[in-house]
């Protein structure tokens, strides 16, 4: 499907060849609009500089309300198509639908089309019977045992059920009540009424409502017994995720419990997607399966737990640490994928290549000092750590850790687990840390007074330090530890460099095109088109490489602080972060993290969408000519 409602001018007329979306021709017919409104509508929407559909920019001139869109839409809902309805009502883009249309006709055994939007992220189930329900008037009942008519729904045929994704609900006088998951599929309601010989009353349900009702009454028509689950079956239920995850390059496994599923999504890139939903009755089998594998307290099901074991597939071993947080329905757990593969060399972590320099110069070669990377869970952190040890590592050096847990083993290097149930502590480790002689002591996190404490008094005593924080930005971790009472002049005096860092989502390479970023997006940054000139930014149309998301893999994005004599001025007069930051721009050389993802936006590398997700706009950004010089670009 196609609208051009962009009105175009030749010889100084504009052109009637207008592609009027559907709703504004039903609106045309029921006489709520005239046509010289449409007219100036189309005129008002082809001038917008950032795209919004016709129907909107009708209702914002007021010709017509909500409710008359709403009376049009339900009088006619049955000719509308749905994915011509999201898009007129704005609710997707048209881009969204095309790509849509595309996974449709490329399948053999081809899915709903709402189905698709959902399952690729265009807009959310809950999003899409909301609009499906208010718009179109069909009432939203999700189906629970009481609902059903159990001796009704045994008349159909169960196999329909399942494969269309519908059941009857009740009977009411001649009409028949029966929850659909997509109320607009014909063929949906021609079988149920091809089923049953009774007046079809539409209502609309979660397609995962649905099924789980089905099945429901299914086994209690046919007086079976409830699921029995083996330990068998838990293996390879937990085998098969496993081996999924992998397969998808997720770096996360979020197994979370609810009242009627266990909802199993996956990490990858940085953003969760749905893989799988279990029957509540796997709940116990699974959770207890992955208890065995890391050797945590089986029976113990009110407290949380952690723990890690090692997967054997195809390629090799890969290391998972696993989290059990407990949870009203049950234990939520989480499984980290640990790849040794990303293992990176300190050139490969994206870093500009004088802002590498500097911190292998100034930070990483520089005999004593605190360096602190830091960024929030997930922004790849450890990786960095990792990389910098990589670097550092030398017959001559004497590394040694303490982490929480130990992620990924390097040969040459002294790694020690943290294990408060045999009294393990981070307090106890750091204690003997520094008498084994070290050169360099890297500390996993530093996450209290007593660990930034050690980190400081470390580095007084002539040693380097690397370690991690959880904060937004390089002057954030500066400012907490001001915050954990921590000495203005031992900070000064001890920390060389704090590193920010972020990930973002890089643009697919297999279906990247240019494009122009929408007015909107500048001026959250706080430019113009004309600020950005020379910048070439590319955005993915989606495609089976990306799934259809328009990314593939992620980029990452680093803020570099080094602490002059005006920072350590700054900070011995306990001035604000902002001030500190103000200083540190003017006299470092310092970028910040959303002016360093500006640069990779502008090659093409990321879009502007993406970094205002994932980057902190702490102030306004300089222009992008100046940020390129500041860099070495």
């Amino acid at each position: 499907m196609s609208q051009n409602t962009n009105g175009s001018r030749q010889n100084g007329k504009r052109s009637h060849k207008v592609q009027l979306p559907s709703i504004v021709k039903l609106l045309l017919q029921k006489k709520y609009l005239q046509k010289h409104q449409v007219e100036y509508a189309v005129r008002v929407h082809s001038k917008l500089e950032t795209r919004r559909p016709l129907l909107e920019v009708i209702i914002h001139l007021g010709y017509v309300t909500e409710d008359q869109v709403r009376e049009a839409i339900q009088e006619h809902r049955l000719s509308i198509r749905l994915g011509d309805l999201l898009v007129e009502l704005g609710v997707i883009t048209d881009d969204d639908l095309q790509a849509a249309i595309q996974i449709q006709e490329e399948q053999q055994d081809k899915q709903k089309l709402g189905e698709i939007l959902v399952h690729h992220h265009h807009i959310t189930e809950n999003k899409l019977i909301e609009t499906l329900s208010l718009q179109l008037g069909f009432p939203h009942i999700e189906p629970s045992p009481g609902q059903v008519d159990k001796s009704l729904a045994a008349r159909g045929d169960f196999t329909w059920y399942h494969k269309n994704a519908f059941i009857p609900l009740r009977q009411e006088g001649r009409n028949l009540l029966v929850a659909f998951a997509d109320p607009l599929d014909h063929n949906d309601l021609e079988l149920a009424y091809d089923m049953f010989k009774m007046e079809i009353v539409p209502v609309i349900a979660r397609k995962q409502s649905i099924l789980e009702a089905v099945k429901r009454v299914e086994r209690e028509t046919k007086h079976g017994r409830e699921l029995e689950v083996t330990e068998d079956s838990a293996v390879g239920i937990v085998n098969s995720i496993i081996k999924h995850a992998l397969d998808a390059d997720a770096s996360d496994i979020h197994l979370e419990p609810f009242e009627d599923r266990l909802r199993v999504r996956l990490r990858k890139d940085g953003v969760l997607t749905h893989h799988k939903d279990y029957p509540s009755a796997l709940i116990s089998p699974i959770t207890s399966r992955l208890k065995i594998l890391c050797q945590a307290n089986i029976a113990e099901k009110r407290r949380h737990q952690g723990g890690r074991f090692v997967f054997d597939h195809t390629d090799g071993q890969i290391d998972i640490r696993v989290s059990f947080y407990i949870t009203i329905h049950g234990e939520k757990i989480v499984l980290r994928l640990l790849n040794q593969a990303m293992l990176l060399d300190i050139k490969d972590l994206g870093m500009p290549s004088r802002m590498l320099t500097r911190f292998m110069q100034e930070a990483l070669d520089v005999p004593s000092g605190v360096t602190i990377v830091t960024g929030p869970t997930g922004s790849g952190k450890t990786t960095t750590v990792y990389s910098c040890i990589n670097y550092l590592n030398t017959p001559q050096t004497s590394i040694i850790t303490a982490e929480d847990p130990v992620e990924y083993c390097i040969d040459g290097i002294s790694q020690c687990s943290i294990d408060p149930a045999i009294n393990l502590t981070y307090e106890e480790t750091l204690r003997h840390i520094v008498r084994q002689d070290p050169d360099i002591v890297v500390i996993g996190e530093i996450r209290d007074t007593y660990s930034a404490e050690v980190a400081v008094q470390t580095a007084l005593t002539g040693h380097k330090v690397l370690t991690t924080f959880h904060t937004e930005d390089s002057i954030g971790g500066l400012v907490r530890l001001l915050n954990m009472d921590i000495e203005a002049f031992l900070i000064s005096t001890t920390v060389v460099s704090v590193v920010a860092q972020r990930l973002v989502r890089r643009v697919c390479p297999k279906c990247r095109a240019p494009y122009s970023p929408h007015l909107a997006e500048l001026r959250r940054l706080g430019y113009t088109h004309r600020d950005v000139q020379g910048a070439r930014f590319m955005k993915g149309k989606g495609c089976t490489e990306c799934s259809y998301t328009g990314y593939q893999g992620r980029e990452a994005v680093f803020e570099l602080l080094f602490l002059n004599e005006s920072v350590r001025d700054a900070l011995l007069a306990k001035k604000s972060s902002q001030e500190i930051r103000d200083i540190s721009l003017e006299t470092t050389g310092m970028v910040t993290l959303m002016e360093a993802g500006l640069i990779k936006a502008s090659k093409g590398m990321t879009t502007l969408e993406e970094l205002l997700r994932c980057l902190p706009l702490v102030r306004k950004s300089r222009p992008l000519q100046q940020i390129r010089r500041l860099m070495g670009e």
